[in-house]
């Protein structure tokens, strides 16, 4: 029995030592050109390099990032199937009990990536040129406006809810399948508003495509000084987050898990892997990514509650 244990034990060492020995797959739940995919190419690259194989992006767009979920949940637990997410998939798992997967059952969480505001964006030609003024405008009209997200129960619908409640005011909820198609509709006059994600909403914000009201910290975002915070502007106790980041099949052997881990967390945390090419923006996001998300620390206190928040989220989509 013992034998048979350290034989076990040896193979198992050679095939991590030995990893990846074949092209690896990222799972997405969202439409390219989105927040979080966009950070997935980035990471996907940089992995690729690092690794000296490749690492390719797969997109299941849709249920508010369920089917990638879902499909990433029953691969095969060999580290060839990861699965790249954000805040959605906490969200769902409070949310949505009839899920064809169990997130806490069937995923384990690798590394955190990275952790953000939202920026909320109008069209440059909206009325409204802070959120004070979109409140306003949205109590004038009460059941006019149209908000986006990236479908029901991802962390920007949580933001236009928590907005919505905090502000008291009601809106349209018009989902997507993705943050990009989302801030077209705003760009386009479409959709009145939608807290974005930074590495869509901020480099638009910059080109003058969008105009940027807010950012959904506590603090101003590094990145964009000029940007207030929604708190300033008459909404103090306002506050999320968008967190990312890869998870694998639960039954992933624990030494491959930590291997896989580490190397994701060198990358991700120094400039000196970001690849030729990659959006400013996004390494901007990755190099500041704080050391307390890393550590699974205080920063992620506020993820726990976003997760709380799912049920309520739930019952007010379902008014919609």
């Amino acid at each position: 029995m013992r034998l048979m244990v350290a034989a076990a034990f040896f193979v198992a060492s050679i095939a991590n030592a030995q990893y990846p020995a074949k092209p690896v797959r990222v799972m997405v739940g969202y439409a390219a050109g989105s927040s979080t995919d966009i950070v997935a190419r980035v990471m996907a690259d940089r992995l690729s390099a690092y690794w000296k194989q490749s690492v390719y992006v797969e997109t299941r767009a849709g249920a508010a990032g369920n089917l990638a979920a879902d499909a990433a949940a029953k691969a095969a637990a060999d580290g060839y199937t990861l699965l790249f997410a954000q805040n959605g998939l906490a969200i769902s798992a409070a949310a949505l009990p009839n899920l064809p997967y169990n997130a806490e059952r069937d995923l384990v969480p690798l590394a955190p990536v990275a952790a953000t505001p939202h920026i909320l964006i109008v069209a440059p030609e909206f009325p409204a040129k802070n959120a004070r003024e979109l409140i306003a405008r949205a109590k004038a009209e009460p059941g006019k406006l149209a908000y986006a997200s990236s479908g029901v129960g991802n962390s920007d619908h949580l933001c236009g809810e928590l907005f919505n409640l905090m502000a008291g005011i009601t809106a349209v909820h018009v989902p997507y399948k993705g943050g990009a198609p989302a801030a077209t509709d705003v760009m386009g006059g479409r959709i009145a508003y939608y807290f974005a994600g930074m590495p869509v909403g901020l480099p638009l914000a910059k080109a003058g495509k969008v105009r940027a009201l807010g950012v959904t910290s506590k603090a101003r975002f590094a990145a964009a000084p000029d940007v207030p915070t929604i708190a300033e502007q008459g909404l103090p106790q306002y506050e999320a987050t968008l967190w990312q980041g890869f998870f694998a099949p639960a039954a992933l052997e624990p030494r491959l898990a930590a291997k896989i881990a580490a190397d994701m967390r060198e990358i991700a945390g120094s400039g000196r892997f970001a690849i030729r090419g990659e959006p400013r923006g996004v390494q901007a996001l990755l190099s500041r990514r704080d050391r307390q998300v890393a550590r699974g620390g205080e920063e992620g206190e506020p993820e726990a509650r976003v997760g709380n928040s799912g049920k309520s989220l739930a019952r007010t989509s379902s008014t919609r």
